[in-house]
């Protein structure tokens, strides 16, 4: 986990920001970012701004219990960036993206998981080494009670090989790592293997015609 400071943290969720905001995964105000800071608080992204365009004024602190430290309101999902801090202390970023391909596949299917496998770009995710080899995405339910979305995806989360991502259906991807890089890291290769899933059953739809 790298210890980062407030400063830091808003100079790099303003970055972030505008990095999935130009690709389209961070539509009107969707989305949310956090970061661990190294004095044991969080820096979230504020309520209701649009991503692409935050300053680091956007950015605000709360404490482990999601309360506010500056007076700001925090985005609503915050509780979700929290549960993954508690329960994976090596965690120090945090990131909730909104690609139409990632929302659209978890309203396709309807299970609880949709499996990745064969990718090269399985390698970019935490401890892939070959990309022969698979995973499965978690995909939970939709609420808007934070509390039943932690509770049907934290036991999921915790198992062995677990992939440092999940779905929420009809909403979007949420993705983390040890730092802001990992996390982006995590979140460009889950997004990219969905599109290129959609993009090989494109293909072979047109090639049955």
């Amino acid at each position: 986990m790298a210890a980062t400071t407030l400063a830091e943290a808003r100079a790099a969720i303003v970055a972030v920001g505008r990095w999935l905001d130009g690709k389209g995964w961070a539509p009107a105000t969707a989305g949310n970012y956090s970061m661990r800071l190294d004095d044991g608080t969080f820096a979230v992204t504020v309520s209701g701004r649009h991503k692409g365009r935050l300053t680091e004024d956007d950015v605000m602190r709360v404490d482990a219990g999601g309360r506010s430290l500056d007076g700001k309101k925090p985005s609503a999902e915050t509780a979700l960036h929290l549960a993954l801090y508690r329960d994976f202390p090596d965690a120090g970023a945090v990131l909730h993206s909104h690609s139409p391909a990632a929302v659209g596949l978890s309203r396709a299917f309807p299970d609880a998981a949709y499996k990745l496998a064969g990718h090269e770009m399985l390698k970019a995710l935490p401890g892939i080494v070959t990309h022969e080899t698979s995973v499965s995405l978690p995909i939970v339910d939709n609420s808007q009670d934070m509390a039943v979305i932690d509770s049907a995806m934290a036991p999921r989360l915790l198992v062995p090989g677990a992939v440092p991502a999940y779905l929420i259906r009809s909403h979007g991807l949420y993705g983390w790592g040890r730092d802001m890089a990992e996390a982006e890291r995590v979140i460009e290769a889950v997004e990219w293997m969905i599109a290129a899933e959609l993009a090989e059953a494109g293909f072979r739809k047109g090639s049955e015609a």
